[in-house]
């Protein structure tokens, strides 16, 4: 059976949290009898995504708030 992780690929700090947050990506690890395949990247989010989403403010495109601003882009 596949196995899904959560693990960050990016750090920084965001303005909105006044914290350091991860951009963190779901890799699906192919079964252990399919040595040979690839993992894959099925999904994206922010280690903080929530926190934001309950501020009431608009935010960033990880937390689904705001899809003109990327703060791991601007790095």
């Amino acid at each position: 059976m596949a196995t899904r992780l959560w693990q960050p690929i990016n750090i920084c700090y965001c303005h909105h949290v006044d914290r350091l947050v991860a951009l963190e990506a779901e890799m699906i690890y192919p079964a252990e009898w399919l040595p040979d395949q690839a993992p894959r990247i099925a999904a994206h989010r922010c280690s903080h995504g929530l926190d934001c989403n309950l501020d009431g403010r608009a935010s960033c495109i990880w937390a689904g708030t705001n899809p003109n601003l990327d703060p791991f882009q601007q790095l």
